[in-house]
């Protein structure tokens, strides 16, 4: 993440690509910059490891609602690639902030077969599977990520179990090209895409989730619309720590 409220960092897709590498660069699943834009109290712009951009990160978006917060910021109403969003820091514990952050409207979803396709800020493939933590997530992942029902732009996979009354998630992220250990528009995606397979009724809901490694919650109200199930007020709540400061 990089303070850019003075606009002095342009990054095209190889700078991205090199500060991203594991072996030669910093490492990371993505980049962000945090800036300014009218009527907000911030901007951010996300950038993929292969330096694709145009989307919403949403672990991302909790994670720069808490650098804001480092950076001195007291608001968290801010405008990313999806539209606008507000955050919430809830409780700070040592150098972890646990941020809630709200999302975007999910009105319009495609259910294909025994998966349902969604765009939650960006667009995500949730599959129902049995037996998750055995699941060879990277060829499988691969596999529905470049379908040719997806192309050009081609989709996120979100593998889900429920375990009890915890969601196991696990995802497979383009512009990645492999698993992460959490993706906040996918855990979203992944919540109400189990709603739907469950085919519940109208409502406000929370969902626990588990990911890789964190636990994560995300809340919705659902409704009726003209085309099926509408999703307000939907807002995704885990830890955002911070690790270390970067001199490049």
């Amino acid at each position: 993440m990089a303070d850019n409220r003075d606009g002095r960092l342009e990054l095209d897709a190889e700078t991205v690509q090199c500060l991203c590498d594991r072996h030669y660069g910093i490492g990371a699943d993505g980049m962000i910059l945090l800036g300014t834009a009218p009527g907000y109290d911030f901007s951010m712009d996300f950038f993929n490891p292969d330096g694709s951009t145009g989307m919403m990160c949403g672990n991302g978006g909790r994670c720069a609602v808490a650098f804001a917060a480092d950076l001195g910021l007291t608001g968290f109403e801010f405008i990313a690639p999806d539209g606008p969003h507000r955050g919430e820091v809830l409780s700070s514990e040592g150098r972890t902030r646990t941020v809630r952050l709200e999302m975007k409207d999910v009105e319009g979803y495609e259910i294909m077969g025994d998966k349902v396709f969604m765009d939650t800020g960006t667009r995500h493939l949730v599959v129902p599977v049995h037996g998750i933590g055995e699941l060879d997530v990277y060829n499988e992942g691969r596999k529905l990520r470049y379908d040719p029902r997806f192309a050009p732009a081609g989709t996120n996979v979100d593998f889900i179990e429920w375990k009890g009354d915890i969601l196991h998630v696990r995802t497979y992220e383009k512009g990645v090209e492999g698993e992460t250990l959490a993706c906040g528009t996918g855990i979203v995606a992944s919540a109400l895409g189990a709603f739907i397979f469950a085919k519940g009724t109208p409502g406000r809901y929370e969902t626990r989730i588990h990911a890789r490694r964190d636990d994560l919650s995300v809340s919705f109200e659902a409704g009726t619309g003209m085309t099926g199930t509408v999703f307000r007020g939907v807002a995704l709540t885990g830890p955002a720590a911070y690790v270390a400061r970067i001199e490049v």
